[in-house]
């Protein structure tokens, strides 16, 4: 059993080194965050929404000139002159015997245009433009959500897969202490000692067998992580990742006061900034539609060109030849919307999601303050957790020490060594556990406050 073991770690020390040997990418806590950020397609998906809102935003401000401006042309044929009495060009329209002549034809072209300048609209362009502009913010708050959503998922699988590589470490640590109780177990009945027999072989032998079964679960569990970190950053294949520090350390952090984290989560949270500015756009767009119900003043200007060869322009004003022609027009004038029924039903669906939003900003602020009041708490109770951890390894290592020293001394007993062992390897797991929870339960901290992306822009993460 002893050298099948041996065999095992053996193939997996070979295996890892050949992992190893692969194309491998170095990462740091703020290297594969900052990575996976860059990368993200949701978060690139989201970017995309904010070039849309301010495409919005850039016709909003676009439609406070010229509103309507349009030009169309036209292009055919016009029939020539039949004069048979060869009246003067400025007296055609009186001679009764002057007709088209169809078989004369040339080149028609026509050219119209339409402006319209708004002059007084109540408030309508100026408040599509502060909506469209709100709705800017919205997204941009709504990336700034994603990014720490990635940010905090990138922390999670680096953090997992220190803890992978830390149970790895332990694993290979316990196998080598089960081997090494085997062979002294082994000693000790060969040499005829009466404090150990055969079920004191037998339990060791169990238990190895449970150091092998684990050997395997945390194996996948590094590779699984692994990849899933690799997968993240949207690695080629055939590149793999690889920590600078494999040590599993709590985070330094000065951990400040729950007011403090509630006032900070108060001012960066992204879905509070998304609410408050779904709630500026709101109440624009009720001023937009409360406008229709007044006059919009308006400049008008319009002009129509053509012109055709062969054809004569008369100086009577009642006369007018549509082949040959020029018309300029230029006044103010008033434009209404006279539904005023679907006017108000607009107004009232406008006030109506104005107050869905409000209520909905409400809502996020109370579900923003109790997430970082339990992420604050969490820490709390994980830092704990971790300092009795860390007391229990203490004691568990003087309990160790001593039954070895009592075993090769042979005063000891092999039942209380082999307890002593197992529960050493427990709590030196139990401790990466929860330096592994605790870490986990800052990062959430940082992101249910909404400082976690200021903080890796920054570059104050290196501090973690």
């Amino acid at each position: 059993m002893a050298k099948s073991t041996s065999f095992f770690l053996t193939f997996l020390m070979i295996a890892t080194w050949t992992a190893e040997a692969q194309d491998t990418l170095m990462v740091s806590l703020s290297s594969a965050m900052t990575k996976s950020v860059e990368i993200s397609p949701e978060i690139r998906a989201k970017a995309a929404k904010v070039d849309f809102a301010e495409a919005r935003y850039s016709l909003a401000r676009a439609s406070r000139f010229l509103t309507e401006f349009t030009a169309t042309s036209a292009h055919s044929t016009a029939p020539g002159l039949d004069n048979p009495n060869n009246t003067p060009g400025s007296r055609l329209y009186l001679d009764p015997d002057v007709r088209n002549d169809w078989e004369d034809l040339s080149l028609f072209n026509r050219i119209e245009f339409s402006a319209l300048q708004p002059l007084w609209t109540w408030g309508e362009l100026g408040k599509s433009i502060e909506a469209a502009k709100a709705g800017v913010k919205v997204e941009e708050a709504a990336t700034l959500d994603t990014k720490s959503q990635v940010a905090e998922r990138a922390a999670q699988l680096y953090f997992g897969l220190q803890y992978a590589e830390a149970l790895t470490s332990l694993t290979t640590e316990a196998g080598d202490i089960v081997q090494r109780a085997i062979k002294e177990i082994n000693r000790m009945i060969e040499e005829g000692d009466e404090g150990v027999d055969d079920a004191d072989l037998f339990q060791v032998k169990i238990t190895e067998q449970e150091f092998l079964q684990r050997v395997v679960e945390v194996e996948e569990s590094r590779k699984t992580a692994r990849s899933a970190l690799s997968r993240l950053m949207f690695l080629p294949d055939g590149q793999t990742t690889a920590l600078e520090s494999k040590l599993l350390d709590p985070v330094n952090i000065a951990l400040e006061s729950l007011e403090s984290y509630l006032e900070k989560a108060l001012i960066f949270r992204p879905e509070l900034s998304q609410a408050a500015a779904g709630m500026e756009a709101r109440e624009a767009l009720v001023d937009v539609a409360r406008s229709h119900l007044y006059p919009k003043l308006f400049l008008g200007v319009s002009g129509r060109w053509s012109y055709a060869p062969g054809r004569e322009k008369q100086p009577n004003p009642y006369i007018s030849d549509q082949f040959l022609s020029r018309k300029l027009e230029v006044g103010f004038g008033f434009r209404q919307n006279l539904n005023f029924g679907q006017t108000r039903a607009k107004i009232a669906q406008a006030k109506a999601e104005s107050a869905q939003v409000s209520f909905q900003a409400e809502a996020a602020r109370q579900l923003v303050l109790f997430e970082v009041e339990e992420a604050f708490r969490n820490v709390t109770v994980a830092r704990a957790v971790m300092e009795a951890r860390e007391q229990q390894l203490q004691i568990s290592k003087e309990w160790l020490r001593l039954e070895e020293v009592n075993f090769d001394l042979e005063v000891g007993d092999t039942e209380n060594l082999v307890k002593a062992v197992k529960e050493n390897l427990t709590l030196r797991a139990a401790r990466q556990e929860s330096v592994y929870k605790y870490n986990l339960a800052v990062i959430k901290l940082l992101s249910r406050t909404g400082i976690l992306v200021q903080a890796l822009e920054s570059g104050t993460l290196v501090g973690l």
